[in-house]
């Protein structure tokens, strides 16, 4: 049975950012990216949208970006805003792949599918099914895992951002390319979570244009085109355009706790190791904070504990908010329009990338329908009572 120091499971965003680092770092450590060739098994081609300053380490890999950002509300009031010294950026997942497997010199892509991780005190062992079906195994000093959890811990409350996008090309210039719609809140409204149009224009005649929602339930296909018709016709008034490409997913945005280390030399990490922020779904940025923090900590010699993407108290914040929208407390496109009616937007953005200093989060939490909040905070507060009264003693 073949040993190495570290294998890394799944080649998505985590999976081979880790890669790319602790192939720069760890020349004498062997370290494996354990993909799967089974293509029901992989993630489809996607994108993924963050802010940081203008230059960043994947700006090879950055296809379009923005330095304004703008949030329509529910009665179609528009916010916009620069959002200086930070960039919003988009980057492809195609092109994220071919710049990190370009890049790799001493990680070792392995092409077999894991079927189990047996965890040891001296090592895990991964069983692999390769594509014709042959059995293998591999032990590995750490092993760090970030497929996706087939199921959500009970506890807390989670809800799905899930979505449908259209890349559209119009017949005549009908977009802003200055700036990206985060929220457009005009669009029909659940009875609880919320629902938003999100819009990213590349240039006058196209763009990418998407319906969203933070609901407990998916939609359709039939419902996300409806819904996205009625956005491009009758909220934005496109006129004639072709659809180019299509883009769908969901995103689960959870309370619950997501534990980094799940056993002696077991991790997660990415989604399953909860580097999506629970109140917006962005998962980007949380997965370089988490592998820069592992990177680091592997590089010192100590044990990658601790790394997670954002602070306790934000999480906290998140878990509250999420309580609201789902038992209707909180009216979603309210709560929305009035964060960003409230606040700068690069104050903003420091909060929801976990950045924020305390006194920016009370004048944050200042600027929310407080009432509301506040009922949210305490249906939080006693259903984490009810959960620790339950624990055994």
């Amino acid at each position: 049975m073949e040993r190495v120091d570290v294998a890394i499971v799944g080649a998505g965003a985590a999976g081979l950012s880790l890669a790319h680092r602790l192939d720069r770092v760890l020349p004498h450590r062997s370290v494996v990216l354990v993909e799967t060739p089974e293509a029901a098994l992989r993630s489809p081609e996607r994108t993924w949208c963050f802010w940081e300053e203008e230059t960043g380490e994947w700006d090879a890999a950055v296809c379009h970006r923005w330095h304004a950002l703008a949030v329509q509300g529910p009665d179609g009031t528009t916010w916009r805003s620069r959002i200086h010294p930070l960039v919003y950026k988009m980057i492809r997942s195609r092109d994220f792949e071919a710049l990190v497997r370009g890049s790799l010199q001493r990680v070792r892509t392995l092409h077999w599918t894991v079927t189990d991780i047996v965890d040891g005190p001296g090592e895990a062992v991964l069983r692999l099914r390769g594509a014709d079906g042959a059995q293998r195994e591999l032990a590995a000093g750490l092993v760090f895992d970030s497929r996706p959890l087939v199921g959500l811990p009970a506890e807390g409350v989670t809800l799905l951002q899930h979505f449908r996008g259209w890349f559209v090309r119009t017949d005549r210039p009908r977009f802003d390319s200055s700036a990206a719609v985060l929220m457009d809140l005009r669009v029909p409204q659940p009875e609880r979570g919320v629902a938003f149009g999100y819009l990213l224009p590349f240039d006058a005649r196209t763009a990418l244009v998407e319906y969203t929602e933070f609901t407990r339930e998916v939609c359709s296909d039939a419902a996300y085109d409806a819904a996205l018709r009625d956005y491009t016709e009758n909220l934005l008034h496109l006129g004639v355009f072709t659809v180019t490409g299509v883009e769908q997913g969901v995103i689960p945005m959870t309370s619950a706790h997501l534990p980094e280390r799940v056993g002696h030399r077991v991790f997660r990490i990415g989604t399953a190791g909860g580097a999506t922020r629970p109140a917006t779904g962005y998962t980007f940025a949380g997965v370089q904070r988490q592998t820069r923090r592992i990177t680091a900590a592997l590089v010192a010699g100590r044990f990658p504990v601790g790394y997670s993407a954002y602070p306790a108290r934000h999480r906290f914040f998140d878990a509250v908010l999420l309580r609201g929208l789902d038992e209707g407390v909180v009216d979603g496109a309210e709560f929305f329009a009035t964060l960003f009616r409230s606040n700068p937007l690069p104050r903003l953005l420091r909060f929801l990338d976990g950045s924020s200093r305390p006194w920016e989060e009370l004048a944050i939490g200042l600027g929310t329908p407080v009432a509301d909040m506040s009922t949210a905070l305490w249906r939080q507060v006693r259903a984490g009572r009810r959960v620790a009264s339950s624990l055994p003693r």
